[in-house]
């Protein structure tokens, strides 16, 4: 995801995409400086979703705005932020749907051998 204002530094390896949602209804600065050259700040509405491309080493402050000031209100490491991409999310879609029909078919299987081992048994 291509930050057009800031960019991640050239040397970043293994960005995260991530997500914070202001559940206040206060406007609020997400702003991360713990991070040597570079620069992340913006403004996030009440309701709003910002997504956003980080270091996984990240550090999250909101500062919660007041009449002419802003509290700085919580810190939050981006890798708890961190959401999955959509082709991660469908191959472990696709995984967990390959484990049902196993089972499925596993069972059916289980199920096909006890009738014939009843049918045994009770022939003896």
């Amino acid at each position: 995801m291509a930050q057009i204002l800031d960019p991640l530094p050239p040397d970043s390896t293994n960005p995260v995409v991530c997500c914070y949602v202001n559940a206040t209804s206060k406007i609020q600065v997400a702003r991360i400086t713990n991070i040597p050259n570079w620069y992340f700040e913006r403004v996030v509405f009440p309701g709003q979703r910002l997504i956003f491309e980080a270091l996984p080493t990240a550090l999250l402050e909101i500062h919660t705005g007041m009449m002419a000031s802003a509290i700085l209100s919580d810190t939050i490491a981006c890798s708890s932020l961190a959401i999955q991409d959509e082709a991660e999310a469908e191959v472990d879609a696709d995984i967990a749907a390959s484990r049902d029909r196993d089972s499925q078919e596993l069972v059916a299987e289980l199920t096909t051998v006890m009738k014939q081992s009843e049918q045994l048994s009770l022939a003896c």
